[in-house]
């Protein structure tokens, strides 16, 4: 069975509850109460009177599934995008792994800065959480990030590389293997790579890193077509 990951699902529950009913082999599933905890570590030095902006570079660019009231091109020094996750739900299975983007160390990113207004802020982020905090694959962290001339202090989730599925080292080539043959209950990985090669199209934001990482796809896409 799919599951389209809209906003009603995640206020429903679908896609937690779907994994922690199923949970994959070495893949840590956050129990409600570590989903609490982690959510009010990360909120507790913000002021509740305040909007909270999200730094977005992968799904949530083009599927944000919250109630923003601005969203704006920006960046942030000190991280950069890469497929760094063996997937093993969602779009990608144990038979079938994939691979899954996140913030890692080093470098830049350019994405989208949402900005949640205050009083929805608990609401909002707590659905966020859901989607983001199910595993043990990110971690919350506020990032200075800059947009139109201003610093924003914002809300990102970046790569835990202390779980077993991150890529610490593997060749582009084994990444790419893996978003060309991946899927699962919400798809195929090749369909989330296009996606995500779309919206940074669309927002005339160039990686160079997820270039690198497309020609070799389409290499190997040339390879196998090939008598």
């Amino acid at each position: 069975m799919e599951y389209e990951l809209t906003r009603q699902r995640l206020v429903e529950g679908v896609l937690l509850n779907s994994f922690r009913a199923d949970p994959p082999a070495g893949m840590l599933v956050r129990t409600d109460e570590e989903l609490d905890a982690s959510f009010a570590a990360a909120l507790g030095e913000h002021d509740p009177a305040e909007d909270v902006h999200v730094f977005g570079y992968g799904s949530l660019m083009w599927n944000p599934a919250m109630e923003v009231v601005q969203t704006r091109l920006a960046q942030v020094h000190g991280w950069h995008r890469r497929f760094c996750f063996r997937l093993l739900v969602g779009r990608g299975s144990a038979l079938e792994p994939g691979a899954m983007v996140a913030l890692d160390r080093g470098g830049t990113c350019r994405g989208l800065l949402f900005r949640i207004e205050a009083a929805k802020v608990q609401a909002e982020l707590r659905l966020l959480w859901r989607r983001e905090m199910i595993s043990d694959s990110y971690m919350p962290r506020w990032v200075r990030t800059h947009a139109g001339g201003q610093a924003i202090r914002a809300l990102t989730f970046v790569a835990n590389r202390s779980t077993g599925r991150y890529l610490a080292h593997d060749r582009i080539d084994d990444v790419a293997h893996l978003i060309r043959t991946g899927q699962g209950t919400l798809g195929t990985s090749r369909d989330y790579f296009e996606s995500l090669l779309a919206t940074l199209e669309t927002h005339g934001i160039r990686d160079s890193g997820i270039e690198r990482l497309r020609q070799t796809i389409l290499r190997a896409d040339r390879l196998a077509a090939s008598p």
